[in-house]
């Protein structure tokens, strides 16, 4: 009650101080049971003016607005239609008390008045300033005030402005629709106007841009006193071809004719819904040479009945005219801020004309409080409780669950209380007479965002081609930017190097490298997998080399079957006798390890590839060079160190030579594999496309190691042999041990020099084709001729045939 005091006292004085005439004209006043506030702007002041001191103003003094006025009609339209309606707050009427909103900071007496006299919601103002200026005494008390035109994001908070509605999405929604729009066409070279007073959309649009590839070329907020001329000329200057226009349609109408004026052409103006649906711009003489204008609004809903109610309010028919407009500005007293004298020079087309941006929205205003109040004094469909007290906050909360149709638009409000979004985007056909708004698109937000232009219908003032507005052309696939001053947006391009590649939808500005696995040429997007290689069982060289080796073994177990059975005869005790068993075993071992060399490598398949042959083959060489020595000696050394070779038959030193050999390879063979033991490696640097499985050979010092003593036991072998070379033919071993040693040496500098110089997984094949050479040099050019005697000689496997040979030997030194 004090505070409600308080605020009569205020406008009373007011009142008395400020204007000391009367307040009473129809057009701002109607009686009824609910009392509903509204604030136009039925005038425009044109300066900003800073105050000092409590003052108020006459907005009759300034520039009458026709949109404003046109506003104000369509709220008198909407009480008019539901005091009529039979379902609607039947046998309830609506009133309204509306004042002339012409300044943010010189009007607060009309908020005093609408407090004072109890209205249970109002509408308006226009302009996010005004209603942020008013909107903290309005919600003091809870009352719903529920706005057609301010779309600060700001008073979507609930904690500052708890009674705040409105019917217009919030600044926060257009920007993101702008934001939408300028990324359909592909354009990141912008620039932004927004309002010097309210920055909020500029604030916003900076906030959203981010991170969408979006760069915001030039900004600034427009006044009445900016210099609009070199505004334009910075854009101009900028190469800025996409100008976003969120300022109020003052400032629009003087940036579209200074850049008429400065003759600026081919350039994208993208109209907020403030100015969108403009009804003169269109008309100015040479607006089509400055490019494109997009303009963004509401979807367009007809007001059924409201041009029938404006000629009725005019009193004129529709071929008529207001004859009694100059006498009633002549006869009409200024009253506080309820008065436009030159309103009433205004026709009924001239209403009609008006932009209509709005108008659905100041609709859906009244319409959203008689709904509220329906509820609150739980009507039917006949009747309304009117005996029940209705408090604002009663009204807030109702409001707040509404859901109904109006013209076929869902109105329903979120917990911010903002509406439903349903935006059109249309196209300003100045090339036709008259100038037309054509909707080229839509924009609606339910579930998810739904951009939807229909590119066809956009005739863009280059040729029918989508303008370009970026700072840098965009780079060629495979290519990644390289920044070029403070912009994002401003890049040269860099071809990505091989196995390397960007990605647009990411980051263009890196050249991200492949996987392991993966590989690309130069300047490619995307990576291609590796196809890995390894010699498989499937393959024709494999399988050949494969059979090979099963045949090798299949006649070295024959072989071995062969000498088992002749173990007696002369030409197997010649060839060596236990040893030649132990020779053969060992090939037997060795081949086995082919068959290790294809699948796909594991590190047992490494590891057994390798002891194996290297173990086993220099265990026959070491039987071969014992052999080789044994025979030298019998025949030469011993008569001359009867006692050396006294002790080697004693001591068995053939035996124990191959014992001490063998044992030292084994354990050279045993620090290979556990100081730094083989390992499967994937070969990712030798193809580009490819990854080769390989098993790494290890330690290089300890692999050194164990191939030394292998060499090293063959060179023994030949220089033993070759000692012998004039033995008895029987005994003499020296070519088929040379040819073998010999090709053993040029199987494995081959494949070595082979795998130095070539990667390919047949080098890999080519290792396992040098086992087999190996063994096959033996085995052909020392068992298999002794085989040969054994079936088809025997004639020359019988001791006479040996002693025969050995006194010819002996008879030919004796000579000698």
């Amino acid at each position: 009650m004090l505070l409600s005091s308080i605020y009569t006292f205020l406008l009373c004085f007011t009142n008395c101080f400020f204007f000391k005439v009367s307040c009473s004209t129809s057009e701002f006043r109607l009686e009824g049971d609910y009392l509903l506030g509204g604030l136009f702007a039925l005038h425009e002041s044109d300066l900003v003016t800073p105050v000092f001191t409590p003052e108020t103003t006459e907005c009759v003094w300034h520039s009458t607005s026709k949109s404003g006025y046109q506003m104000m009609q369509v709220m008198r339209f909407a009480v008019e239609e539901i005091n009529n309606s039979t379902t609607l707050l039947p046998n309830v009427s609506l009133g309204y008390e509306i004042f002339d909103q012409c300044s943010n900071t010189r009007n607060f007496h009309s908020v005093l008045s609408f407090i004072s006299k109890n209205v249970i919601a109002l509408t308006g103002p226009y302009g996010s300033s005004r209603a942020i200026t008013v909107a903290p005494l309005i919600t003091m008390d809870l009352i719903p005030m529920v706005n057609y035109g301010a779309s600060s994001y700001v008073l979507s908070d609930k904690l500052w402005y708890p009674s705040y509605v409105r019917t217009i999405p919030s600044n926060k929604n257009l920007i993101k629709m702008i934001i939408h729009i300028i990324q359909w066409f592909g354009w990141n070279w912008v620039a932004f106007l927004g309002n010097q007073q309210d920055l909020d959309g500029l604030n916003l649009f900076n906030k959203y841009i981010r991170n969408t590839g979006i760069c915001l070329a030039y900004q600034e907020g427009l006044s009445l006193n900016t210099n609009y001329s070199q505004t334009l000329k910075k854009i101009d200057e900028l190469n800025i071809n996409v100008i976003v226009m969120f300022t109020w349609p003052q400032y629009a109408t003087k940036m579209i004719k200074a850049a008429i004026a400065n003759n600026i052409q081919d350039k994208v103006w993208i109209a907020s819904q403030h100015w969108a649906m403009n009804k003169q711009l269109p008309t100015e003489p040479g607006i089509g040479k400055i490019g494109t204008i997009i303009g963004i609004t509401e979807k367009l809903l007809s007001l059924p009945g409201f041009n029938e109610f404006v000629y009725k309010a005019r009193g004129t028919t529709d071929d008529g005219h207001n004859d009694r407009a100059e006498s009633e500005v002549q006869g009409r007293n200024k009253t506080c801020n309820q008065v436009c004298d030159h309103c009433s020079l205004l026709t009924a087309e001239e209403i009609i004309n008006e932009n209509p941006t709005h108008s659905f929205a100041i609709y859906a205003a009244i319409y959203t409080i008689a709904h509220g109040l329906h509820k609150v004094l739980q009507c039917d469909m006949t009747e309304c409780h009117k005996n029940t007290l209705v408090k604002p906050y009663m009204l807030l909360g109702e409001i707040k669950k509404l859901d109904f149709l109006l013209n076929g638009r869902q109105i329903k409000y979120d917990d911010h209380f903002d509406p439903t979004i349903s935006f059109a985007v249309v196209l300003w056909r100045t090339d036709v007479n008259p100038p037309q708004f054509e909707m080229v698109g839509s924009y609606e937000k339910h579930q998810e965002i739904k951009l939807t232009i229909n590119n066809s219908l956009l005739l863009w003032h280059n040729n029918g081609s989508v303008p370009f507005s970026n700072c840098s052309a965009e780079c060629k696939a495979g290519y990644s930017r390289k920044p070029e001053g403070f912009h994002s947006c401003c890049f040269s391009c860099e071809k990505c190097p091989p196995n390397t590649y960007v990605n647009f939808s990411g980051d263009p500005y890196t050249c991200f490298p492949c996987e392991e696995n993966e590989w690309s040429d130069e300047g490619s997007t995307t990576c291609k997998t590796r196809s890995v290689v390894y010699p498989e069982f499937t393959e024709i060289p494999s399988i050949i080399v494969m059979f090979s080796a099963a045949c090798l073994i299949i006649l070295l177990i024959a072989v071995f079957w062969l000498f088992a059975y002749n173990y007696n005869t002369p030409v197997v005790k010649s060839a060596g006798g236990s040893m030649c068993l132990l020779m053969l075993t060992s090939l037997i071992l060795s081949i086995i390890s082919v068959f290790f060399f294809f699948g796909k490598p594991t590190f047992v398949f490494c590891l057994l590839r390798n002891a194996i042959f290297d173990f086993f083959f220099t265990v026959c060489i070491s039987c071969l060079t014992v052999r080789s020595f044994q025979i030298v000696c019998v025949f030469k050394m011993a008569a001359q160190f009867p006692k050396v070779y006294s002790l080697w038959v004693k001591h068995n030193g053939q035996w124990l030579f191959i014992a001490f050999s063998s044992f030292i390879h084994l354990i050279s063979c045993v620090i290979w594999m556990t100081v730094d033991p083989v390992k499967v490696i994937a070969d990712s640097w030798t193809f580009k496309d490819q990854i080769m499985l390989i098993c790494e050979m290890g330690n290089t010092i300890t692999f050194t190691i164990v191939l030394f003593i292998s060499w090293f036991l063959g060179f023994l072998c030949l220089l033993f042999s070759y000692m012998g070379r004039d033995l008895p033919k029987n005994y003499n071993e020296a070519k088929s041990i040379t040819f073998s040693l010999i090709l053993y040496y040029l199987t494995w500098i081959a494949y070595f020099t082979a795998s130095l110089t070539t990667k390919s997984k047949y080098i890999i094949i080519f290792n396992a084709v040098a086992h087999i050479t190996s063994i096959n040099g033996i085995l052909f050019s020392y068992f298999i001729p002794k085989s040969y005697v054994i079936i088809f000689q025997p004639q020359k496997n019988t001791p006479a045939y040996f002693q025969t040979s050995i006194q010819n030997y002996t008879q030919t030194i004796s000579r000698s």
